[in-house]
């Protein structure tokens, strides 16, 4: 007999395949990060930090909300900094619904979405994101009743790429004003669409973001939310005084004081590198969906072999099944070198 919640002891976690990455051995192009090292300003503030005898501290986060709400164009009580974007899914998760609410989660998107609302026992619907439509949104409506605590949207949404656009996610918040909207903007700095400035107006949009995917700090795990004051406080209840790892506050300190590398990463991968994976694969007839995030999602042929093409090279890429259950490989884009890189290898894999 378990001293754990039976639904829990029927589920199965959330394993992403992480083992055996190594970026001396290979091209990581499966989880989205950022394909690059941090600026150099970044690591000697973490080894400075390291030198000054510091790490039996607790940690201590001073202004930094306040810096992360001026970068992100809102105000300072406005924002809370999470562990990582997981942490602020779980916790607004967490904090707005019980046992038995229903939660709206469109799929195939991003798994902490589902892991977080089976902790919570919630009452699960799925509709499915199409390449033609993208965003169910019509089923989303149609689903929505007074038992309704949560709606995820994932803009862009992983592994498609899929955009909603800002005034439809205004018509979620205005349908379903007792749920929470949770819009996540993970990969905002690639796509740059947001509704932040909106959370006033529409206090149950709750927005996740992150320092893993753009800045590349995935190892020291910080995220933050925005949302409306009224809602900051509360989940600052349910968040613990030392979440956060210090190391990840001094490394962002610094990011957000040197923004010319992110910047000009992002610039590359968007405005070089996706392109140029887009230009070749549209000239072989390769199915893939439009995407406003760092990666695209493509449907070749044969994946299987494919993907151990690639594999073989040293390139990582991650497969993901569509709504249909056909296999799509979600590729990463990094620079426009590994681009051209992975797009010779990607001639021999497929045969053309």
């Amino acid at each position: 007999m378990s001293i754990f919640k039976e639904h829990i002891n029927r589920m199965s976690a959330y394993k992403p395949p992480l083992d055996g990455r190594d970026p001396k051995q290979h091209l990581l192009l499966d989880f989205n990060e950022r394909t690059l090292p941090v600026s150099a300003a970044v690591e000697e503030a973490l080894v400075a930090y390291i030198r000054d005898g510091r790490l039996q501290m607790y940690p201590a986060y001073g202004d930094i909300a306040e810096q992360i709400a001026r970068y992100a164009r809102v105000e300072a009580d406005q924002v809370m900094i999470t562990n990582g974007s997981d942490q602020g899914i779980d916790l607004v998760i967490r904090a707005s619904s019980r046992e038995g609410d229903e939660a709206i989660i469109p799929g195939p998107s991003f798994a902490m979405y589902l892991q977080c609302a089976k902790v919570e026992n919630l009452v699960i619907h799925q509709p499915q994101y199409t390449r033609e439509k993208g965003y169910p949104l019509q089923e989303v409506l149609g689903l929505i009743n007074e038992k309704t605590r949560l709606i995820t949207v994932a803009n862009p949404n992983n592994p498609s790429g899929t955009i909603l656009p800002r005034e439809e996610i205004v018509t979620l918040a205005k349908a379903a004003p007792e749920a929470v909207i949770l819009v996540d903007e993970c990969y905002f700095e690639y796509c740059s669409v947001t509704v932040a400035d909106l959370v006033a107006q529409y206090p149950n949009i709750v927005i996740t973001r992150t320092f893993s995917k753009t800045w590349g700090i995935p190892s020291l795990r910080l995220g933050y939310i925005i949302s409306a004051r009224e809602n900051i406080l509360p989940l600052l209840n349910v968040r613990g005084p030392y979440d956060i790892n210090q190391l990840a506050i001094v490394a962002i300190r610094a990011a957000l004081a040197n923004l010319d590398g992110v910047e000009s990463y992002v610039d590359e991968v968007m405005q070089q590198s996706k392109p140029r994976l887009e230009t070749y694969l549209d000239s072989k007839g390769i199915e893939y969906w439009p995407s406003g995030g760092n990666f695209l999602w493509v449907f070749f042929a044969d994946p299987v072999s494919t993907e151990a093409r690639l594999q073989a090279a040293g390139i990582l890429v991650r497969p993901k099944l569509d709504g249909e259950g056909r296999l799509g490989l979600r590729i990463t884009l990094g620079t426009l070198e590994q681009t051209e890189h992975l797009l010779a290898v990607l001639e021999g894999a497929v045969g053309v």
